[in-house]
């Protein structure tokens, strides 16, 4: 026990030291920051007000003899974030390893509490060698309550967890379950089991970055949404992120003046869509020349990149994008792409972010191991997602859009609010160069000439079965629009469907394919 002469001021200033000087020094080493210097450099300048500062394990068996340290490994409080408020915890690696213990987690439960209640974003510092073995079961009792919580708060609240060490075991299922998750390169890891735990069960060998750093996590499994090249990039990157986003579900996400004319045409579309259908193009060019002053929140970059998602605006209103990427893989929708796209869609319509399609996809990715891994289970969740999406939904179809990828991609069909096709778009059940080998296999055949026989044919049937003109007469299009007015009339549509109500089914939840 402390001595209760000892002053405040002295039992505060000990608090806050954390591990001591020591431990804070390996962990500069590191190019890591303590938990209070990284709260500090985030937040607003002197926005952050602690609870739990002297917050302790009880139980002596769990100190074995160690002294015992104030706040027990995680800084928890309120502040702010361009002037908006947040709540944060921050686990502290200079003590016990940022271990979560009973009490370590009864802090982020408490804070997790103070965030639901009072409708502001969660946000998660998490540095932490994991359960706290000499605690048993109240370690991982703390980990339920910490998961209960995040569910609870999905889709109520924003919640971003920010990797700025080791995150293994159970202690990655928080950050999954939040909306995005942030890692910095080199310093972070996510995983179940470590390298040790793999090679003596599967004799396989990898290093921490090879298994579960922000690479592998970014590009390859898609658990993570952003990465940053240190520290300071990633604060960076989530105060990005939140100035599109709402505090919480019962409030609009937050509108800004642009100087950019809602009115402005985009001629330069004609340049940066090519004519030939099957020609590739980044679409990053198209999004960049819609939204206000070219301005777009790229999210999951570096994975499935034939579908890119994010966030922008448009005459100050945030909208989400999603569009094919002609660039990569032709735009077609796959398993990766499809679970991408749907994760996104729920997220814009929990909060109210109106979505926008652009549409230019040959189809979904057809293959032996698509298949086998479940394509047809994954693209039914994007099917899921806009079906259930009641936010404004804003489409375009700029080239082309083959079967049930046209679906899929906002259609009409599955209520759009507004559709609208380039006049040199192509809608049908499928490519025309596919289409005529299937219907005039024995013409071709049996012709002097297929090569020319087949081309004629190509043109026939876009003609006659995937022209716009053919959609629009039958009410599945809107309008079909030039490209240079593609700007002006998604922003028109917006602000026609800016105050959409729809009723939803008295039901609990659907049951989305996952």
């Amino acid at each position: 026990m402390v001595d209760n002469n000892t002053s405040l001021s002295e039992l505060r200033k000990d608090a806050l030291r954390g591990g001591g000087d020591v431990r804070i020094q390996k962990q500069h080493q590191k190019g890591k920051g303590t938990a209070r210097e990284r709260i500090d450099s985030f937040l607003d300048t002197g926005s952050f007000q602690e609870i739990g500062v002297f917050a302790i394990q009880m139980q002596d068996q769990v100190s074995n003899g160690k002294p015992r340290i104030y706040g027990d490994g995680v800084v928890t409080g309120k502040g702010t974030i361009d002037g908006r408020p947040i709540y944060i915890f921050a686990q502290d690696f200079t003590v016990m390893g940022g271990s979560v213990g009973n009490i370590h987690g009864k802090k982020i439960a408490n804070i997790m509490d103070l965030a639901y209640q009072n409708g502001a974003p969660l946000i998660g510092l998490n540095d932490s060698g994991g359960a706290r073995i000499q605690e048993g079961v109240n370690s991982l009792a703390a980990y339920g309550e910490i998961f209960f919580r995040n569910v609870r708060a999905s889709g109520v609240i924003p919640q971003i967890s920010i990797i700025l060490g080791p995150c293994a075991g159970g202690a990655v299922y928080s950050p999954a379950i939040t909306d995005f998750v942030f890692m910095v390169d080199g310093t972070s890891q996510m995983f179940i089991t470590g390298p040790e735990v793999i090679k003596e069960v599967t004799q396989e060998e990898i290093d921490l970055n090879s298994l579960g750093g922000a690479d592998v996590h970014h590009s390859a499994s898609g658990v993570v949404h952003f990465k940053a090249r240190d520290e300071k990039e990633v604060f960076e990157q989530v105060r990005s992120l939140l100035s599109y986003l709402p505090s919480n579900n019962l409030i609009p996400p937050p509108v800004s003046e642009t100087l950019d004319e809602p009115a402005r045409l985009t001629p330069e579309l004609d340049q940066i869509v090519p004519g030939q259908a099957d020609e590739p193009y980044d679409i990053q060019q198209v999004i960049a020349s819609l939204v206000d002053e070219r301005e777009f929140l790229e999210v999951q970059e570096g994975y499935a990149r034939n579908l890119v998602v994010g966030f922008a605006r448009m005459d100050g209103q945030v909208v989400g994008l999603v569009a094919n990427q002609p660039d990569h893989l032709a735009g077609v929708l796959d398993i990766n792409a499809s679970d991408k796209g749907a994760r996104f869609i729920r997220f814009c319509d929990s909060f109210h972010i109106p979505l926008v399609t652009l549409v230019d996809t040959p189809g979904f990715l057809p293959g032996i191991e698509q298949e086998h891994e479940g394509i047809i289970r994954h693209g039914a969740k994007m099917i899921f997602a806009y079906a259930e999406a009641t936010v404004p939904k804003i489409t375009l179809v700029l080239r082309k859009a083959y079967g049930g990828a046209y679906i899929v991609m906002g259609s009409k069909h599955l209520k759009g609010d507004q559709n609208f096709a380039w006049p040199n778009a192509e809608i049908a059940v499928m490519g025309p160069q596919g289409a005529v080998k299937i219907l005039y296999r024995k013409e071709l055949a049996d012709a002097e000439d297929p090569g020319s026989l087949q081309a004629a044919l190509s043109q026939e049937y876009r003609d006659k079965l995937a022209s716009p003109f053919l959609a629009a007469g039958e009410g599945h299009l809107d309008d079909i629009i030039f490209p240079s007015e593609t700007r002006t009339r998604i922003i028109q549509a917006l602000h026609t469907f800016k105050d959409k109500r729809v009723p939803t089914p008295n039901r609990k939840h659907g049951n989305i394919p996952l």
